[in-house]
């Protein structure tokens, strides 16, 4: 009992001391004191280092007052708890900041040409195995990375990979996505050889065909058919807006048997016909329509199949991609908006543009948050359905507002392509439209 209402006692120290340092620093940065002495970036630089480090501080010290508990316990805290932990591992900060420089120095320079020619660049794609994208999806023992599968850190690294481009970020995630899916749900035998495959072949390229190209497509009503042979199966059918299918070696296709979607795994062969299906965006993606004339397939696994769960984890990683894309859109306007002249001074001092900017950043942490959250329940192992059927709502509508505001806030540029953000425009209708294809 005393040493409970001594851990009390001293988190309420320490709050109390927070709140006098914020009440400080408030009335210190109302002063106009500060502009005319000149200090005030001098002290905005001292308090965001310092206030920084506090913090840091103040957390690892209630972190060490927290009483201890041997039960596992959601990254997020539950919708019970009055704070949200949104901190991340040692492991995830590093690789954020692997991924957001490569998303920086190598998709972001190749997005424009990649978009206008449309093809994937081949280079991009040997600098994404040298970053050994895909050993963060393998588990360790096919000679991956991944000690566990992690959800909040698949969609970390979709997040980050779509500042740089979100439709070169969904050709790199097709092998990722496939690896995930089967690691997580395919029998032992599927995992052996192709999770080693994998591993010791990093020039295999995967991807999903989900998507058909029917009025109002339903995922659960497929037109694509599987039939059992004597061992294997066969599947018939099209898929429409297969990213990266051109180049996929092997496909994870969804279709009907026995009156219910099921995941199959197909290896490339002549019995699959290709043309190409370009789209207003996903251009660099190379999306194409595949048709299967009795395939040969395996089935991915033959009892513990989630379907939903499949469809939601695909489409956590499209709203973390519209997440990362609507970051760059946000960034590029507030550089324009600081740079852009008109009568006399930036465009950014205008209140209608500095709203609209505002606006993206409120809307990005609410979309984050979402998926973030559902990530969590997901690595939780507990439903996360809801929580990511309202992220994909939220996603879907915000960020194509993001992508229109972004366009109006350059004006008459934002309408060519010397600009990106007509290309962001046109890539985040996908957030709405795509069914799944991608994978956590």
């Amino acid at each position: 009992m005393n040493k409970t209402t001594n851990q009390l006692r001293n988190k309420g120290v320490l709050d109390k001391a927070q709140s006098i340092g914020l009440s400080l620093m408030t009335k210190l940065a109302s002063s106009d004191a500060l502009d005319q002495l000149k200090l005030r970036k001098f002290l905005e630089r001292s308090f965001y280092h310092g206030s920084r480090t506090s913090f840091s501080t103040l957390s690892k010290t209630q972190k060490f007052l927290k009483p201890h508990s041997k039960q596992p316990q959601q990254r997020l805290q539950s919708q019970s708890k009055n704070l949200f932990d949104l901190s991340l591992t040692a492991e995830q900060s590093m690789l954020r900041e692997a991924v957001q420089r490569f998303a920086s120095n190598a998709i972001y320079p190749s997005a424009m040409q990649a978009d206008h020619q449309s093809i994937f660049p081949k280079d991009l794609l040997e600098q994404a195995d040298e970053l050994a994208l895909n050993f963060y999806a393998l588990p360790e023992q096919y000679g991956g990375v991944a000690t566990e599968q992690s959800a909040v850190s698949n969609v970390l690294i979709a997040e980050d990979l779509a500042r740089g481009d979100f439709s070169l970020a969904a050709g790199l995630l097709s092998t990722f996505s496939v690896i995930n899916a089967i690691t997580r749900w395919g029998n032992p035998d599927i995992q052996s050889q192709y999770l080693a495959d994998f591993a010791e072949q990093t020039d295999i390229r995967a991807t999903i065909a989900s998507q058909e190209n029917t009025p109002a497509f339903n995922p659960f009503e497929l037109t694509t058919q599987a039939e059992a042979l004597d061992q294997d199966f066969q599947i018939s059918g099209e898929k429409t807006m297969v990213v990266m299918g051109e180049y996929a070696d092997i496909l994870l296709v969804n279709a009907m048997y026995q009156g219910k979607p099921e995941l199959f795994i197909v290896e490339r062969d002549d019995s699959i016909s290709m043309r190409p299906s370009p789209a207003m965006g996903l251009r660099a993606a190379e999306t194409v329509t595949l048709r299967f004339h009795q395939t040969p397939a395996r089935r991915l696994s033959a009892e513990d199949f989630d379907y939903q769960a499949f469809l939601d984890f695909g489409h956590l990683m499209w709203c973390a991609m519209a997440v990362g894309t609507c970051e760059a859109v946000k960034a590029y306007c507030i550089q324009y908006a600081n740079e852009r002249t008109a009568f006399g001074e930036p465009i950014s001092h205008r209140q209608s543009v500095a709203f609209m900017i505002a606006d993206m950043a409120i809307e990005i942490d609410a979309m984050r948050m979402l998926v973030w959250n559902a990530a969590s329940l997901a690595e939780a192992g507990k439903d996360f359905h809801r929580e990511t059927y309202l992220a994909r709502l939220l996603c879907a509508e915000k960020s194509m507002k993001i992508g229109t505001d972004g366009v109006q806030i350059l004006g008459g540029h934002g309408f060519t392509k010397e600009h990106p953000v007509e290309r962001w425009y046109r890539d985040l209708r996908a957030t709405a439209i795509m069914q799944s294809g991608l994978h956590a």
